[in-house]
């Protein structure tokens, strides 16, 4: 499994996004021994380890103890029960030999599942820290101390909207395009909420260590709204001193993690049954340049499927949007990595471009079902390259009767692919779901009609009378 994909498996288990920061410095301890440095840590990790997403020893506090430090920090890492990852802060960057020497040195020398890096020497640093899926790295993007901003801020060439233009933002694009294990994460400070969306706008998949909540005073429903990804996880709230430092650190963890997850929570309801979504900012995002591309539209259209509508989705509109379209691509992504295929298989006309973005930015191979077969050349019914038992995965814009759905599945099946689960961009609320359920295939959807109605609502951005025509459609009223 790649390195985030075990780090997913420990929030979901312990319901957690909270980082224990193990940082031992000299004052906190009763007196400056390997001894009482390591009673110091045990007791934190003993106290702390069934409410962490993970553990985060600064190495630096460490190495002040010379030889010692480093045998007692072996020993904690080591203590540290498996299933709970270790991210060794230690911010190295050096050129690929030292950095290669680094990686060992972390990863088995130390016994530490991931790192903190620098990207300052470039990709050929980074690649030692990312060669095994299983061990991961978090490069130093915005930092959340003070004077971040005196490199990470500058400008660069060229000054566009749609690039990078900082220097922070140009990391969070190299760390989106160097991520091809799941296992390159961001070092991106809570201190700075305005930067934490834009690096979630320019790297929306990318796992995210943000600093700064507890001692620093970092705002956490801020973090939470700009730094969730679209499938509520992706990031993680180291804490060191504001639990190591209290009488009860469990206590303390757990205060902590109860606090996160509550604004959590606001973000992303349990049931939505209750409570209305509130999406996080770059899917909320997503949703506005939708409808303001005309990818939406409110009015009286006939569907495919005979049914006459208030509301016309057509995604088609996408590929004059090539910047939108790459965004939708990326919010396919976190549902995809939850799944189980070899192939995308994309359906014309509307899910082939987004397939085939998907594609580009994953590196996941391509296929798809031909609407009419050609009589002549290879007349055949899958173009792409596939073999025979291999598992495909739909790819489509929305999902209304599920009815286009069969008809892919149909083809893919013909030619000996094998297909469980479909993912759209739109869940029209239609009756696909069921009805492929019913037929034993799962649907995944980026948004329901539901969500999106729930937050242009909120925006004001559809006239009232229309939300109220669409939310009686779905209701049968």
């Amino acid at each position: 499994m790649s390195f985030f994909t075990i780090m997913q498996e420990r929030i979901d288990a312990v319901d957690s996004l909270l980082c224990i920061g193990i940082d031992p410095h000299v004052s906190d301890l009763s007196q400056p021994t390997s001894r009482v440095l390591l009673d110091y840590c045990m007791r934190l990790v003993e106290g702390t380890a069934d409410v962490a997403a993970a553990f985060k020893p600064n190495i630096a506090f460490f190495e002040v103890f010379g030889e010692d430090g480093i045998s007692v920090l072996r020993k904690v890492i080591s203590a540290i029960p498996d299933g709970i990852p270790v991210i060794l802060d230690a911010k190295r960057g050096d050129i690929a030999s030292s950095a290669q020497a680094y990686a060992t040195a972390a990863f088995e020398t130390l016994g530490a599942d991931a790192i903190t890096i620098s990207p300052y020497l470039g990709y050929d640093s980074v690649v030692p820290f990312l060669e095994n899926p299983e061990r991961g790295a978090f490069l130093l993007c915005k930092t959340s101390n003070p004077s971040a901003g005196d490199l990470q801020d500058l400008p660069i060439a060229p000054i566009e909207k749609t690039v990078a233009n900082l220097v922070y933002e140009q990391v969070a694009v190299l760390a989106q395009n160097w991520n091809n294990n799941d296992n390159l994460g961001l070092v991106v400070g809570a201190t700075y909420p305005e930067a934490l969306k834009r690096i979630r706008e320019l790297a929306p998949q990318v796992w995210i260590l943000a600093p700064g909540f507890g001692a620093q005073g970092a705002d956490l429903t801020a973090a939470l709204r700009f730094g969730l990804r679209s499938d509520g996880s992706g990031i993680l709230f180291p804490v060191s001193r504001q639990i190591s430092r209290a009488a009860n650190p469990r206590e303390v963890a757990e205060e902590i993690r109860s606090i996160i997850n509550h604004e959590r929570v606001k973000l992303y309801p349990r049931s939505s049954n209750d409570h209305k979504t509130i999406l996080p900012d770059h899917l909320s995002s997503l949703a506005d340049d939708l409808l303001e591309a005309g990818c939406i539209r409110f009015g009286e259209f006939k569907l495919k499927s005979g049914i006459v509508s208030p509301i016309y989705i057509d995604q088609r509109k996408l590929v004059g949007f090539p910047r939108l379209l790459s965004q939708v691509a990326w919010a396919y992504v976190p549902i995809l990595k939850k799944l189980v295929f070899e192939r995308l298989a994309g359906i014309p006309y509307a899910g082939l471009p987004i397939g085939t973005a998907i594609s580009l930015q994953t590196g996941w191979p391509l296929v798809y079902p031909r609407k009419e077969i050609k009589a002549y050349g290879t007349k055949a019914e899958i173009e792409g390259v596939f073999t025979p038992g291999e598992q495909a995965v739909i790819i489509d814009d929305l999902a209304t009767t599920g009815e286009s759905k069969f008809e892919a599945i149909e083809k893919l099946s013909a030619v000996g692919l094998h297909v469980n689960d479909v993912v759209v961009l739109i869940d029209r609320q239609s009756g696909a779901s069921e009805d492929l359920s019913q037929a034993g295939y799962s649907l995944h959807a980026v948004f329901t009609l539901t969500q999106l109605l729930d937050h242009w609502e909120s925006r004001g951005c559809v006239p009232t009378d229309q939300i109220k025509s669409v939310r009686d459609f779905l209701s049968g009223g």
